[in-house]
């Protein structure tokens, strides 16, 4: 059931905080497949405990793996996957695109389904990649959820080629896989850019640390058949869920300190560092962490946002409150988010009082004077996180269903309150 309407606090003061994340969702889910597709235990320490990653938790254990609770850390047991099975992806797309070629392996039947929204998300690539594969998947011949994965314990694997312009998470869910495919995988992207590639470097770097045999090209990964490693994963701070935290310094010429940043990352949200900075933060790294400081106004911002379109919703906020027009390109595949990211975006802000125009594969920024309202989230997390931006400094903001953000980072209100309160 919906939470009922959050009112966003507005900023009094330039704030002075400093704002510690939980674990990254990215790398929780992806240690989660391959702990459970490993030939020993493994043990997930500092994981994300949200929506998201219970979900790929669950969906693992339907197959049956172990996967207990050590305090806060996940313990994982591999064991023979095995159907039948009911998998509730919800509204992830780490889950819906990962777990089926897991589910390729496993003994028996396994149903895939989720949220309404997520039987319009794109799934066709994957689909129709595993089926090449060796897969036999009933989906109705819609391309979409629901659908069923008929497993036999294997798949052969070998080469595929998709189109994986709408999703790098295509990519991903068969690589995290493919060590356990008779033939390992060979993928080929052919289309436009895939989008979002700092991901794709994690997939592949958490795959080596696993111990398997990877090789990336343009386009081109290859994945060979073998072993995965169990041990231990430890799991960096969510850098993304960072953007509307650090964007609340510049909005009130204020300082936020974010601990634990990584010195080097595959997490696109490290990218935050030079955008913030290219809209005039004083940006810094050291021993503490990651530190933003605002000072009396910020500028707008020219970007291609295709490796980083998460970040999409909390720069849009950021630049609908600056002193100069934005330009944000390369996010077409926003469009089959959690929601239509560029619609929801300029539908709100628009309702605000803003300027705020689609293009072809992004968005125009033009800075107005912004009222109270209601803003709608459309069970995206990322515009519960916008919104709360905008009502730093727009009184009147109230805030549909606040409580989606829990799929990604629950607790926020209550940071956001914590971020906000004096020292």
């Amino acid at each position: 059931m919906p939470t009922p309407h959050w009112s966003a606090p507005v900023a009094h003061a330039p704030v002075d905080a400093t704002v510690p994340l939980p674990g990254s969702k990215s790398m929780t889910n992806r240690a989660l497949i391959l702990a459970a597709l490993a030939d020993a235990p493994t043990c997930i320490t500092q994981p994300l405990h949200s929506r998201d990653t219970e979900l790929m938790a669950d969906a693992l254990r339907a197959l049956g793996a172990g996967i207990g609770e050590d305090f806060d850390d996940w313990q994982v047991l591999p064991d023979e996957l095995a159907g039948p099975a009911r998998v509730d992806v919800g509204l992830a797309g780490t889950v819906m695109r990962f777990l089926p070629p897991v589910a390729a392996l496993a003994f028996g039947e396994v149903s895939i389904d989720g949220d309404p929204r997520a039987q319009e998300r794109p799934m066709g690539p994957i689909v129709a990649a595993l089926r090449a594969l060796g897969a036999g998947i009933d989906d109705g011949g819609r391309g979409a959820l629901p659908f069923t994965v008929r497993g036999t314990g294997s798949l052969d694997g070998g080469q595929v080629t998709i189109d994986a312009s709408g999703s790098s998470q295509f990519v991903s869910g068969l690589l995290l896989a493919a060590p356990r495919f008779e033939k390992g995988v060979e993928v080929r992207h052919e289309g436009p850019p895939v989008p979002s590639a700092p991901h794709l470097a994690m997939t592949v770097h958490m795959l080596r640390e696993a111990g398997a045999a990877v090789e990336a090209e343009e386009n081109v990964w290859r994945v060979a058949p073998g072993p995965i490693r169990g041990g231990e994963w430890v799991i960096e701070p969510d850098l993304s869920n960072a953007a509307q935290f650090l964007g609340a310094a510049l909005v009130t010429g204020g300082r936020v300190t974010v601990p634990g940043w990584p010195a080097e990352t595959t997490q696109p949200g490290d990218a935050l560092r030079g955008l913030l900075g290219a809209m005039g933060a004083e940006v810094s790294l050291g021993p503490d962490g990651l530190t933003v400081r605002g000072s009396t106004g910020f500028s707008g911002l020219e970007a291609d946002l295709r490796e980083v379109g998460e970040l999409t919703p909390v720069l849009t906020a950021l630049a609908a409150l600056a002193d100069s027009p934005s330009r944000l390109t390369g996010i077409a595949h926003l469009r089959g988010h959690e929601t239509d990211r560029l619609a929801a975006l300029v539908t709100e802000i628009n309702g605000l009082g803003g300027d705020v125009r689609e293009l072809p594969d992004g968005l125009e920024v033009r800075p107005r004077p912004l009222r109270g309202g209601v803003v709608r989230t459309y069970d995206d997390h990322r515009m519960v996180m916008a919104a709360a931006l905008l009502g730093l400094a727009v009184p009147g903001i109230e805030v549909e269903n606040p409580g989606t953000v829990g799929k990604t980072l629950p607790n926020f209100t209550e940071s956001w309150a914590s971020m906000l309160a004096p020292a």
